[in-house]
């Protein structure tokens, strides 16, 4: 599922498309996200968790992921983990964006910055649901 032929490069690395179907944008370098640490909500075959829906992190999400076992919230400076606060943007594992979903906790997502992969694990209308609109 992730095998890239080897003219579009990193092999074992799915294509950078976004759940809109174009090209996937960015979703944050401060503080730098993504499973690859690139910025990006990219993912491959060793990207077991799925790190593909950019979510603009709120005070309620974060404090619905600490108690699933997940604080995002607490600088880890040993691991480079800055802590994140509300506003922040990061990429969320899909399944976990799907339990916040499903337990009316989910941040707003950047769709054109979600990995189209996410589609396998959350409907698109449930994305679009919670798309966020800049000011």
């Amino acid at each position: 599922m992730f095998d890239q032929t080897p003219e579009q490069g990193r092999p074992g690395r799915a294509p950078s498309i976004n759940v809109l179907g174009g090209v996937l944008k960015p979703c944050s370098t401060r503080p730098v996200t993504g499973f690859y640490r690139d910025g990006c909500c990219n993912t491959g075959a060793e990207d077991l968790g799925l790190h593909t829906v950019c979510v603009v992190l709120t005070a309620e999400f974060l404090t619905f992921s600490k108690s699933r076992g997940n604080d995002l919230s607490t600088p880890m400076p040993q691991y480079g983990f800055p802590g994140l606060n509300p506003g922040d943007r990061w990429c969320l594992c899909a399944s976990r964006w799907k339990e916040a979903y499903d337990a009316n906790a989910a941040p707003q997502v950047v769709l054109e910055a979600t990995h189209a992969v996410t589609l396998k694990v959350v409907s698109l209308a449930a994305l679009k649901q919670h798309a966020f609109r800049p000011n």
